[in-house]
C-alpha cells in the first residue's frame, strides 16, 4: 500500500478517477473477489467502459458501480474530490466548515455541507466496543446563550419548552479511548451500561444520576467538586474535561452553532478525532478508506427528528 505524507501527495496521486477506482476497489474488496451488492454472488468483473461492474450471475446480472453502498453512491462529485474531502477531513486537528471545504474542493457549499455530513456517517462507530480499565464519565451542555438570541426566538423556545442547550455525556479510558453521545431520554445509567464494560472502575463526580454505579460494575468514585474537590488518591474526571475542552473549540471555533439535529454527528467527528490523535494523518486517511460503507441519503440527512433536551 502506498505511502502518502501529505495532502498535496494525495491530491497528484489520485488525480485521475482510474486511480481512485483501484484504490477504492482494492480497500472495499481486499482480496480481489467483488460481491454483488444485489445478489450476494462473489466475482463481479469490471465492464468495458472500466468504471461499472457486471454480476457474473446470469439471472441477476445487475451493474453497479464501486461506491455503491457507500457514503459516495450517488454522488456526481469525481473520486478525486471526495478523497481529499476525506483527507481534508480526518487531518484537521478541530474539523473544517462546510464553506471552507467549499472553497478548498471548488464545490457550492450545500454539496460541501452534505459532503461533511456523509463521511461523519462513515467515521461513525458501527459496533460500539465497551469501555474498560478505568473510565471517567462526565457530562455537558452544548448550545447558545440566552442573551444571544433575538427576543422572537427567546419566547418561540419558552412557549414550545424548548431548552438552548443539549446535553451531552462524554466517557473516555484513562489513556484511551473515548466515546462523545447525546443524552436524551436516556438516563446517565443507561449510558454507561451500554457503552461501559463491567470490569470497570469508574470516576464521576457527586451528580446524584451516577449513584448505585458500585453495585453494576467493578467500582465507582466520585469528586466532589462544589467542595472544591479535583483530584483524590488517583480519582479524577481531569481527561474527560480535557475532550470536552476539545469538543467545544472545535464548536466555537470552527462550526459556531451546532443544531440538536446534527449535534450527535459532530459528536461521532469528535470521537473518531479523539480516538485516532496518535495515529499519521495519512495512515488515518488510508484506514478511513477502508471504512466507506454506510449510505446516509439526503432527504434522511435533514428529515432527522430533533433531540429532546433534559
Amino acid at each position: 500500500m502506498r505511502q502518502f505524507k501529505s495532502l498535496n501527495e494525495v491530491v497528484t496521486f489520485f488525480s485521475s478517477e482510474e486511480k481512485c477506482q483501484d484504490m477504492l476497489e482494492k480497500m472495499r474488496f481486499p482480496d480481489g473477489k467483488i460481491v454483488c451488492p444485489k445478489c450476494g454472488v462473489i466475482g463481479a468483473y469490471r465492464m468495458g467502459d472500466c468504471k461499472n461492474y457486471k454480476c457474473r450471475d446470469k439471472k441477476c446480472g445487475s451493474r453497479f458501480s464501486i461506491t455503491v453502498g457507500t457514503v459516495m453512491e450517488g454522488s456526481k462529485l469525481p473520486l478525486s474530490k471526495w478523497f481529499t474531502a476525506i483527507y481534508l477531513i480526518t487531518a484537521h486537528k478541530k474539523g473544517i466548515s462546510s464553506c471552507q471545504l467549499a472553497r478548498d474542493l471548488g464545490i457550492g457549499q450545500k454539496a460541501a455541507w452534505f459532503m461533511n455530513h456523509r463521511i461523519r456517517e462513515m467515521l461513525r462507530e458501527k459496533a460500539a466496543d465497551p469501555l474498560s480499565n478505568v473510565v471517567e464519565v462526565d457530562e455537558t451542555y452544548v448550545g447558545g446563550k440566552w442573551a444571544n438570541m433575538s427576543k422572537k426566538k427567546r419566547a418561540k423556545m419558552v412557549q414550545e419548552g424548548k431548552d438552548n442547550k443539549t446535553p451531552v455525556m462524554g466517557l473516555v479510558e484513562r489513556e484511551g479511548r473515548a466515546k462523545l453521545t447525546l443524552i436524551g431520554e436516556n438516563s446517565f445509567k443507561d449510558i454507561i451500561r451500554l457503552n461501559v464494560s463491567e470490569n470497570a472502575f469508574i470516576n464521576t463526580d457527586e451528580h446524584l444520576g451516577y449513584h448505585g454505579l458500585n453495585q453494576e460494575f467493578a467500582d465507582h468514585a466520585a469528586i466532589n467538586h462544589s467542595k472544591g474537590e479535583f483530584l483524590r488518591d488517583g480519582v479524577h474526571t481531569n481527561t474527560i474535561e480535557g475532550v470536552f475542552s476539545l469538543f467545544k473549540r472545535m464548536v466555537f471555533g470552527i462550526y459556531h452553532q451546532i443544531s440538536p439535529k446534527h449535534l450527535e454527528r459532530y459528536c461521532d467527528e469528535m470521537t473518531y478525532r479523539y480516538n485516532s490523535r496518535k495515529v499519521k494523518d495519512a495512515d488515518r486517511f488510508v484506514y478511513s478508506l477502508s471504512h466507506t460503507e454506510g449510505r446516509l441519503r439526503y432527504d434522511d440527512l435533514i428529515a432527522r427528528k430533533e433531540v429532546k433536551n433534559g
